[in-house]
């Protein structure tokens, strides 16, 4: 399998120092970092600048990380002229943050690597058009919504010019086999569910009827802005439906493995679960690493796990909300391909019927081999 990984992280520089500008699209678990390292080895000199911009700063370990697993590398790359080790390859490399690359001076770098590169927008344009140099953007999920904010600007400044998918990493055996498991819930009767209004009081209506009443507001808007609002308020009432926090109570009893769940908000993933890892929990770091010494056996997040944090040995994951997203649902499964490879990884899907959340998870998965999608009908 180390063979297989390195031979395709090989192939994967090689298609790239062909490029002046250009993007990778890397499956998780095949070495998008190493791959960025092994192009920068190739195009080192002592005097260049590197920039790596990151969607987060937690990412910026993983670079570290794997620095220093090939340090050796660096040091070969002495001569008469320059005595090179890690450390001063690490004074050549800058980070940032996407959501400050605006502030940077893009002629004082000479390769920039734009790690995650499917997060790139508009606002990144106006350093990346008064750009120069080398391009190398990585990404294991290639926006694929044409004429959108994110596949413009990847196939304007990294085009995609070799892609791995997930199943081809499967097959290869680098990340393990999966199974996915849709299970599919009815939207609740009962009239429990508490609605504000607008004086401050409220009132109760049932899950089934919120959702006819949001979803008739959708059909019946009149203007492309009504039509986006409706659709925002009918996501948000289906992401904040009870139904699924207690269908997902009885699945968590009968887990034992190591399990992620994938919760919508903040206030969700503490409500679901014990320890949780987001932004707004302090503890955060500390569950994070309970949950890798396999000290605790559930953790449950928001977005913060999709990308740049790698965790080992997960066997089961259960994503709350498909969004219609694949770039986020692929992320969020290839947390789970990470196990011996004699094993196969499980990711439960909870879906309401007959809404539009069906279609998200099917937009989202329309990527993945559909021969491992089982589908799960539950009286709740």
């Amino acid at each position: 399998m180390k063979i297989v990984r390195e031979n395709i992280q090989k192939e994967a520089v090689d298609i790239a120092m062909k490029h002046r500008r250009c993007g990778l699209g890397i499956s998780m678990g095949v070495g998008k970092t190493r791959i960025a390292l092994q192009h920068l080895i190739k195009n080192y000199h002592p005097i260049c600048r590197y920039l790596v911009v990151v969607p987060k700063n937690t990412v910026i370990d993983s670079w570290n990380t794997e620095m220093d697993k090939i340090a050796d590398q660096f040091k070969d790359l002495s001569d008469e002229h320059y005595e090179i080790d890690l450390e001063v390859v690490k004074q050549q490399i800058e980070f940032v943050n996407y959501r400050s690359i605006h502030k940077l001076d893009p002629n004082h770098y000479n390769i920039v690597y734009l790690d995650e590169c499917h997060n790139l927008l508009f606002s990144h344009e106006e350093f990346l058009k008064n750009y120069k140099g080398i391009i190398l953007g990585l990404t294991g999920t290639p926006p694929t919504s044409k004429g959108s904010e994110k596949h413009t600007m990847v196939q304007k400044y990294c085009p995609i010019v070799y892609e791995f998918s997930v199943d081809e990493a499967t097959d290869s055996k680098i990340l393990n086999d999966y199974t996915i498991y849709i299970h599919q819930l009815e939207l609740s009767k009962d009239s429990n569910l508490k609605k504000k209004k607008k004086d401050g009081g409220h009132w109760f209506t049932s899950e089934v009827k919120d959702y006819s009443y949001l979803n008739n507001r959708f059909n019946d808007a009149m203007s492309q802005q009504q039509r986006q609002f409706a659709a925002i308020m009918r996501m948000r009432g289906l992401m904040e439906y009870n139904t699924k926090e207690k269908y997902l109570k009885a699945i968590l009893k009968n887990i034992g493995d190591k399990c992620i769940i994938f919760a919508n908000t903040k206030e969700q993933a503490d409500k679901v679960c014990t320890h949780s890892y987001h932004s707004g929990n302090k503890n955060s770091e500390y569950n994070l690493e309970l949950f890798n010494d396999g000290r605790i056996n559930k953790l449950s997040c928001v977005l913060q796990l999709n990308e740049g944090i790698s965790i080992d040995n997960l066997r089961q994951g259960i994503i709350m909300h498909a969004y219609g997203n694949e770039r986020k649902t692929a992320q969020r499964i290839g947390r789970l391909l990470r196990l011996s490879p004699d094993q196969t990884a499980i990711c439960h899907i909870l879906c309401y019927k007959n809404t539009m959340d069906e279609k998200w998870v099917q937009q989202a998965l329309k990527t993945f081999d559909q021969s491992k999608i089982k589908y799960f009908n539950t009286l709740n």
